[in-house]
């Protein structure tokens, strides 16, 4: 997994941040937005066969669009603020879903929405809005993780797929995601303070220079 973190990165070029919205990765991210409400729709018509390949087919954009950013040199400043607000939207539905339709226990989606919600209000406290801080690499092993989790136990609710392990498996997938994500909260809210202090800091040198 550690490999595919960073894959279609370019040794000895920088990275180029593009200003324009069109690009390919952004237009894969936007399908994944589209998904979400389809993967909804599909679970409320207990068509769990499609609501599966959906689930996966949404986790695995969440991949690519960051590959082919970097493999075509289409980094760019709305794609950074929009993969993971995708991100977080997929995650937050999809555990809402499971917990609602009772595929996942209740603490899937407390572990979960509990530690988004602090930090989306932690954001507008000190910058009024995102604080524009780069995913770590605990945030993108526990999204892998929680987009590998859950697909398992969907598939469980497949006819034919019945098995006791996936659900032992799946859940198991899960609890590390979810001690991923606990992890990543605890990382992003150090790192959103560090960064205050630092602006508060630079703007005091402004002031007393």
């Amino acid at each position: 997994m550690i490999r595919l973190i960073g894959a279609g990165t370019r040794p000895g070029r920088g990275e180029r941040v593009l200003e324009t919205f069109w690009t390919i990765p952004n237009l894969i991210t936007i399908l994944r937005f589209l998904g979400v409400p389809l993967f909804v729709w599909l679970i409320v018509q207990d068509n769990y066969g499609a609501a599966f390949i959906t689930l996966v087919i949404v986790g695995s954009t969440d991949w690519v669009d960051g590959y082919l950013a970097r493999r075509l040199d289409q980094v760019s400043a709305a794609g950074k603020w929009l993969d993971p607000v995708a991100d977080r939207l997929a995650l937050i539905i999809v555990a809402t879903v499971f917990v609602v339709d009772r595929i996942a226990p209740g603490w899937f989606i407390w572990a979960i929405v509990i530690p988004d919600i602090i930090l989306i209000i932690n954001s507008l406290i000190l910058f009024r809005g995102s604080p524009n801080l780069p995913v770590s690499n605990i945030g993108k092993i526990r999204t892998a993780l929680l987009l590998v989790g859950a697909p398992m136990l969907l598939l469980q609710k497949v006819p034919g797929f019945d098995y006791e392990w996936l659900v032992i498996a799946g859940n198991t997938v899960l609890v590390l995601g979810c001690i991923g994500h606990i992890a990543a909260f605890f990382g992003y809210l150090r790192a959103s303070w560090q960064k205050h202090r630092r602006q508060l800091a630079t703007a005091g040198d402004a002031h007393g220079s």
